[in-house]
Parts: structure tokens; sequence; C-alpha cells
């Protein structure tokens, strides 16, 4: 039998079964939006698929009752962790008056969440970690006991936001976690014409933070990671960038085709390291999850994903005026 290393993570076997449940939810959440798209019923879709271990590997090590988290696009793992629902994601992705990120105003992967503490983003990428050390700035300032997570793409980390909220969270030691999702593509970009130096952890040591680089389909890698760097930010020892590794198996977006910039053999070798399948494997190898179980959970996941999608199809559009909520203050 394989060894049993998540007990040694302090995670108990019903910990593990819900962080892949979790996955499997992003999962099949992503799939349907792929479908609902090309028959024409939502607009846009922006994947998370070949993420999901580090995603919820790292929301896990969180605190889901004060810390921040401010995600980037693709991070449907992290928003579904912190209290978002599929018929919430779905509603989004349908543009309705009940999305709760922008009430059917935003585009998709614009998360927003207030009572869950899931802070929206803006679509110029990158504007989200310049908030992020600005929440963990809020915390010291008022000695209060949570940090901030924000999440990013390996493309994203060559933008000056990152560059300079990254360095003042370095400069004045603030609670942030910055995490990097290198899928090795930004757009049609590849990793290795994006970055001089051979990974994006090694810019952590010019911002005065510990830095480091994992396997971003390892859940549990993941998850020792970011709970080792945010009991350090409890500790008032400042930031950490983390730099999670995966590939991202679907297109950029549903507007892109990939097939213009790389190989489908390419592809097909990253699908062999899919983490539903690796930490599905991991699972049965330990005894804490059966073929019967992981039928179980996914008929479960599938209802979830057909109710949520029946509701937010059926729900009512906002109303044309409420195009200027929210933009000018009520008198």
């Amino acid at each position: 039998m394989t060894e049993n290393r998540h007990h040694s993570l302090g995670l108990s076997d019903e910990n593990v079964l819900q962080m892949f449940e979790t996955m499997l939810l992003a999962r099949r959440v992503d799939e349907r939006m792929w479908l609902l798209n090309r028959a024409g019923k939502i607009p846009f879709v922006i994947s998370c698929q070949g993420q999901e271990a580090a995603q919820v590997g790292a929301a896990f090590a969180l605190d889901k009752e004060k810390d921040y988290v401010l995600p980037y696009y693709r991070d449907i793992g992290v928003v579904l962790t912190f209290g978002m629902t599929a018929k919430e994601l779905m509603l989004s992705g349908f543009a309705k008056a009940e999305d709760p990120s922008s009430g059917g105003r935003q585009m998709p992967g614009h998360f927003g969440k207030k009572q869950s503490r899931i802070v929206t983003g803006s679509s110029p990428v990158t504007t989200q970690v310049p908030h992020a050390v600005g929440i963990a700035l809020a915390s010291k300032m008022e000695r209060k006991d949570f940090i901030s997570f924000v999440t990013l793409g390996e493309g994203s980390s060559n933008q000056g936001d990152f560059h300079e909220g990254a360095n003042f969270a370095g400069v004045h030691k603030l609670p942030v976690i910055i995490m990097v999702e290198n899928n090795q593509y930004a757009i049609s970009v590849p990793v290795e014409k994006q970055l001089a130096c051979k990974r994006v952890s090694d810019r952590a040591a010019g911002y005065g933070m510990p830095g480091f680089t994992v396997d971003g389909n390892d859940p549990l890698e993941v998850y020792k990671t970011v709970k080792e760097a945010a009991e350090r930010a409890r500790c008032g020892e400042g930031p950490t960038l983390i730099e999670t590794v995966s590939y991202r198996l679907t297109p950029h977006s549903s507007d892109d085709d990939d097939r213009s910039y790389r190989a489908p053999d390419e592809v097909a070798t990253a699908k062999t390291k899919d983490p539903i399948s690796t930490f599905g494997a991991y699972l049965k190898e330990t005894g804490v999850m059966s073929d019967e179980l992981e039928k179980t959970m996914n008929d479960r996941v599938m209802q979830m994903v057909n109710e949520a999608t029946d509701y937010a199809e059926n729900a009512p559009y906002a109303e044309p005026e409420d195009a200027l909520k929210y933009v000018y203050g009520d008198r």
C-alpha cells in the first residue's frame, strides 16, 4: 500500500476526500461551462482544468473563517473551497441578476463574494496583487489575525503590479501569500519565452521573502507549502512567494485555438499527469477511496452541476436600468 502522506500533514481521510470532491466539482463545473459555451448558451469560459490540485490544496491550508483570498480568473477550486457554490458560478456564466460576483454585469472569472472574503479582481491582469498587499497591510496596522492570499499566472508575474506589490510586501513584512500558478503558457507564449530565470520563485530573493517551487499537480505538497507560509505570516515573519507548476489542459479561453501554438502530443502527455486522476489514484492506493465511493462522489457532483445549470439557465436577467447600479453614488 502507498505511504499515507496526508496523515503526516495533519489531514484526516475525510479532509482529503473533501479535497478530492472539491477538485472534482471544479472540473465538472468547468466541463459543463465549455459545453454550454459551444451550445451558444453562455458567452465565455476561462478554464481551470489541470490546475485544480494547486487551487484546492492551497485553499484548504487557509482559514476560511478569517483569511481573504484574491483569486485570478481560473481559480474555480479556490472559490469553491472558500464558499462559492456551483449555482453561483453558473449564475455568473449565464450573466444572471443573482450572480453574486457582479449581478450579471461582469464577465465570468471575476469571482467575488463579500461574506466569504473573496475579493473580486478586474480585467487587467495582476491588479489583484497590490490589492492583496493592501489588505495584508491593514491586517498588520490593525493588529488583526488574518492573512491575504493572492493568485496569478506566470505570465502575470511579468507585470509591474506583481513587482510593486511583492516589493512593498517584502519591505514591510506583510502577511500575504503570493501564489503563481505556472501553467506553462501566457495565452500562446511558452514559459521559456516569458522568464530569463529558471523559476518564478527565483524572484523572491529580490523582494526579501522566501520562494518555493512545488508540484502543482500534487495537492498535498501545495497544502504543506501554503500552510507553512500561512504560519510564518501569522507569526509576523512576512510574505512568501510560491510557484505551483502544472499544465493548462484546455485552450487559454473559449475564444482561443491552442492548436496554433502547441502540439496535440504535448497536451496528451500532460493529461497523463492530470491531478484528478493522480490524486484519485493516491486515495485508492492508500485505501481512503474505493471505486464505488468515487462513483458516488461523481454522481453527487453531477447532480449539483445539473441542478446549478437548470437553475441558472432559467433565472432572470438583470433589469436594463441596473446597468447603472454601483457606478454612481445614490443620493
